[in-house]
Order: structure tokens, then C-alpha cells, then sequence
């Protein structure tokens, strides 16, 4: 139905969470009024898609409703002899049980097979000159006729929300999910030495299936006082994972000539050498949230989350038995107020928590979990003068026991700190009837100490500038009703290479992308989206490894409403 976005640590929202954010993918639900959609699409990569959203009542008086979303597509991938086939189908169920209650039922499947597309490739020979020319951003470094991912996901679930006397509201959410996952990756290693013309090459071997039910109950309360608009938010979130399969890695696989390469050359893996792992994650959470809107113009929030976490992994072959209980406290505030010229000034601060359910080498034990916080300062403006808003924010996250590579034996331990400080500059405005305007700029000074005994670096793979520009031209008001134009640029600044690696820069690229659409009908319609539109070549960033940025991409779809 939607993706949000939220920047940031978020652990009061979604309990265990990276401090960066969270991308919350929401299913699509059955909607108030009947309604379809039939999509077919084509692409350059030999892609292929066919989808359907249809959603009605179920019954005469409209007190049961369904939806059924399904998507078929096939395509090749950015590198030789790699694909993947996906097919999706999610129903949904709506059931008005009273005016006030309401059960929505939801279930999805997902199959994806193909060959895994390894990106991994050496900086000699992509990002810096090798005596040998330069490696084609399409050669495929692994073993196409022996690598496999084939994937199968499944989730049920419901949504129970009850309206008690028009304040409280009251919402039951269970879900469960299975994957079942087979991956067979073989990758190359970097070799740093110009004159080498062979790399070898390591496979990671992972077949298993992970299961997951989640339990959240929550209550919000709606509120209103002499001068205040008060919410107040609190819940019981439970949560059960499993992951239990086998798994093998091997770092002398065979080798290849990435410049002129040949596949096939190779001895499978020995399934007597796969150990078996089980890992179970088992999560009890408390979290509370208030909210007030006083004299219309300020607005506060406080949340609390408390999570009990107890995390077991083990492997019989491996001869490993560990396990752990964390607890911990979750915090963030608010406060904005809203002035009457528009302008809208904030501060937030927040914290985030990341159970790490593998082992320390360096210790024989789980790693403890990861820790973020985040203080924002920021203006959100409306101005008089323009149809949009301008946002500024200045944002600084750090992370604690962040993971360290010891130089001398490659092993991750927890002596690190990470942190992200920066800022973001966000302008829409609608310049004309006929042209809307879009622009993003973003500075992020990211540092951190896992540099290989060479102090505080500037991370690898994020750039300190990034900005991006969109303009949409409508040409109704020159009598061509139904045809939106849209184009724009991305520009993806310098970045460095991981410190504990290389001190390599990786250059800035810029980027050219277009969209048309045209309204046939008002049940017709087709579009065309082609994403780097002049096709450059670029390293998008390196981490050890350095990473080809995505060719030109090229789709078109028609789409038929009703």
C-alpha cells in the first residue's frame, strides 16, 4: 500500500532497529470502494511483469470486503548470465463485525528463484587501473551453471481493532512468517596487486528456513482539554524468530581471470563438510508514548520502550552453545512549535537497540547488542509566498559497540564507535499549474574508528554530498491534456573506500533520469521510466569491495483501471 521511510533511530515505533532507520513496507488492504488495476510491463534485461490489485465488497451490504494483489515478473540481471523469476500473490479479508469492530485478514506468498547476482569486485581493475585494462561492469565472478537463491516466503496474520466510546481504540495484530531459503554464492577476493590477471575465489553455502510470530497489542487514547489535543499510545509487543538449516563457507573455491573469464573450472562443496546452526530470538517488549498539541501551535511527545531479549545460537558439529539476555531502555522526546508565518522549528532525540544474534570470534561469545542515539535540530517552513514547504534538519547519530576488524587476524570484535552527523535541506513547491518542482540536498559526516589502528576515518560508502533535482511539466495548459513529462538528476558525491582497506576516493558521478506518462483514458494509461538515461558507468562505492553503480534501466508499463 505504502513505504515509509523513517530516518533515524526509531526503536519506540519498531523495538529492535539499526540507528540509520527502518523502511516499513505496509500491505496493501482492502479499500472503502470497489476498485481495479491490471499492469503490464517490459524492459530492456529481457524484464517481463504482470500484475493485478482488485478489490470489492463481499457480500450485498458491503460489511465484508476483499482484495487480492498478484504479480508475475521475469528479468536478466546487471550481471552475465544471471536472472530471477518472482511470483506474488496477497490476499486480504476486511470483516466489519460491528460499527465499532473490525478484523482484517492478510496473507502473502512470495517465490523467488535465479542466480544470485555477486557485485563484488576488485578495485584494481574497476576503481584504479590494472596492467591487464579494466573489468566489464557486466562479468560475473562467480559460478553462474552453480550458484543458486531460490526463496520461498510465506506470512498470515490479522488485525482486530476495536473503538471503545469514541476516545479509546484498542488493536490486536498477530502475524506469522516462514522463509525458506537456499543460497549457493561463490565471489571472488580483491586483489590489490595491478599485475595480477587471477583472483580467487570463496563460495558461501546457506539452506535453512527461519520462522517468526509476532504478537502486538496496543491501545491509543484521543483526548481533548480546555487548550490541549492529547494522544496517548501504549502496548505489549511479543516476539518469537527461528532460524535452524546448514551452512558452509569455503575461501579456496577456485580462481578466475575476472578480465577474460571462464566458468566451470571447479570442485563442488562436500555436503559432509556443512555444519548445522540454530538460532532463536525470543522478545518481550513495554512501550508508552504521549502526545500534546497545546494552544494549537506546540506539539511534545515522550516514549518509553523497555525489550527483553533472550538470544540462543547453536551448532552441534560446530561443538557451540551460547546464549544471552539484554535488556533494554529505549527512550525519545519532542518538541515543535508551529508559528503563524508558516515557520516551524523542532528538536528530537532518540535511541535505537540492535540484537546481533551471531558469535565473537574473538571471545567465543554473542556479540552484546548495538546501541544508537540521535539528536535532531531542524525547521519545517510553509511560506506565503509559494504553493510547498522547505525543510532543514541537522541530525547527529552514534552508534556504540560497533563492530572492529583486528588487522591482523580479520576478526570482528566490539571496540568501535560509528557516527553520522550531517544536514538535510528538502524543497517541494509547485512553481505553475503546469510545473512542480522537487530538490534534496544531504551533508553527512560520517566517522568511524574501525580503520585498521588508523583512528578516526571517514566511513566507506557514504558520500559527504548527495543531491538530486526533479521537475514535472504538465501540458494541459498548452492543450495536451493527459501528458506529464518529468525529469531530473541525482549527483552522488566523492566517497572512500572502507579505511581499514584502502585510503582509495571513489568519484562523484552524476546522473540523468526521465519519466513520461499519458492518460489515454481515464481507465488507460502507459508510462515510460528510464533511470540513467545516458547509461554512465560508474562505482557507486567501495567497502573492501567496490560496487558498479546500475546500468540504464528502461521500463514501460499500461495500466487499466477500474
Amino acid at each position: 500500500q505504502q513505504v515509509e521511510v523513517v530516518k533515524g533511530p526509531s526503536a519506540i515505533l519498531f523495538g529492535e532497529a539499526p540507528p540509520g532507520g527502518v523502511v516499513n513496507a505496509i500491505q496493501k488492504k482492502p479499500t472503502p470502494t470497489p476498485q481495479g488495476e491490471i499492469k503490464l510491463e517490459v524492459g530492456n534485461n529481457n524484464y517481463q511483469s504482470f500484475g493485478f490489485d482488485i478489490s470489492d465488497e463481499a457480500n450485498e451490504a458491503g460489511s465484508v470486503r476483499y482484495r487480492l494483489v498478484g504479480v508475475m515478473n521475469s528479468s536478466d540481471g546487471e550481471l552475465d548470465y544471471s536472472e530471477s523469476d518472482r511470483f506474488y500473490i496477497a490476499p486480504s479479508v476486511e470483516v466489519d463485525i460491528s460499527d465499532d469492530t473490525m478484523l482484517t485478514l492478510t496473507g502473502s506468498y512470495l517465490k523467488d528463484d535465479g542466480t544470485p547476482t555477486n557485485g563484488f569486485f576488485p578495485a584494481s581493475g574497476s576503481l584504479i587501473d590494472s596492467d591487464y585494462g579494466s573489468i566489464d561492469s557486466s562479468t560475473n565472478l562467480g559460478e553462474p551453471g552453480y550458484d543458486a537463491y531460490e526463496r520461498t516466503q510465506i506470512s498470515l496474520g490479522y488485525l482486530l481493532e476495536h473503538d471503545y466510546n469514541g476516545i479509546w481504540t484498542l488493536s490486536q495484530k498477530l502475524n506469522y512468517g516462514y522463509n525458506d531459503l537456499l543460497l549457493r554464492s561463490v565471489y571472488a577476493f580483491p586483489n590489490s596487486d595491478a599485475s595480477a590477471s587471477e583472483l580467487n575465489r570463496g563460495v558461501v553455502f546457506r539452506d535453512g528456513t527461519n520462522q517468526s510470530l509476532t504478537l502486538d497489542n496496543k491501545v491509543v487514547a484521543n483526548w481533548y482539554s480546555d487548550r490541549a489535543e492529547h494522544t496517548l499510545l501504549t502496548g505489549i509487543d511479543l516476539q518469537y524468530h527461528r532460524t535452524k538449516g546448514e551452512e558452509q563457507d569455503s575461501y579456496s573455491f577456485s580462481s578466475i581471470n575476472p578480465f577474460n573469464p571462464e566458468h566451470g573450472d571447479y570442485t563442488p562443496l562436500d555436503s559432509a563438510n556443512n555444519i548445522d546452526r540454530e538460532i532463536s530470538k525470543s522478545q518481550a517488549s513495554l512501550y508508552s508514548q504521549y502526545q500534546i498539541k497545546f494552544d494549537e501551535q506546540w506539539i511534545a511527545l515522550a516514549g518509553a520502550r523497555y525489550d527483553w531479549v533472550n538470544t540462543e545460537n547453536k551448532s552441534d558439529k560446530g561443538n557451540q552453545d551460547e546464549s544471552n539476555d539484554d535488556g533494554q531502555l529505549s527512550l525519545n522526546a519532542g518538541i515543535m512549535y508551529l508559528a503563524d508565518n508558516g515557520v516551524s522549528p523542532y528538536v528530537n532525540y532518540a535511541q535505537s537497540f540492535e540484537v546481533l544474534s551471531t558469535i565473537d570470534p574473538s571471545t567465543g561469545e554473542l556479540y552484546t547488542p548495538l546501541e544508537g542515539e540521535q539528536i535532531e535540530v531542524g525547521v519545517k517552513y510553509q511560506p506565503d509566498f509559494m504553493d510547498g514547504y522547505i525543510n532543514l534538519a541537522w541530525f547527529d547519530i552514534t552508534q556504540k559497540n560497533a563492530l572492529v576488524t583486528n588487522p591482523v587476524n580479520w576478526v570482528a570484535t566490539q571496540t568501535g564507535e560509528v557516527q553520522s552527523k550531517g544536514v538535510e535541506l528538502d524543497i517541494l513547491t509547485q512553481v505553475t499549474k503546469s510545473i512542480k518542482v522537487s530538490a534534496a540536498y544531504t551533508y553527512t559526516d560520517a566517522a568511524t574508528d574501525d580503520s585498521g589502528g588508523k583512528g578516526t576515518q571517514q566511513a566507506g560508502l557514504i558520500p559527504k554530498h548527495a543531491a538530486s533535482a526533479w521537475i514535472d511539466y504538465d501540458t494541459a495548459m498548452i492543450g495536451i491534456h493527459g501528458l506529464n513529462i518529468g525529469t531530473g538528476v541525482r549527483y552522488i558525491g566523492e566517497s572512500k573506500d572502507s579505511p581499514a582497506s584502502s585510503d582509495l576516493t571513489v568519484p562523484s558521478a552524476t546522473l540523468w533520469d526521465m519519466a513520461v506518462s499519458y492518460d489515454i483514458s481515464s481507465q488507460w494509461q502507459v508510462q515510460l521510466n528510464v533511470n540513467n538515461l545516458l547509461d554512465e558507468e560508474y562505482i557507486a562505492s567501495c567497502d573492501y569491495y567496490c560496487y558498479y553503480g546500475q546500468s540504464r534501466s528502461i521500463t514501460l508499463n499500461a495500466n487499466y483501471r477500474w
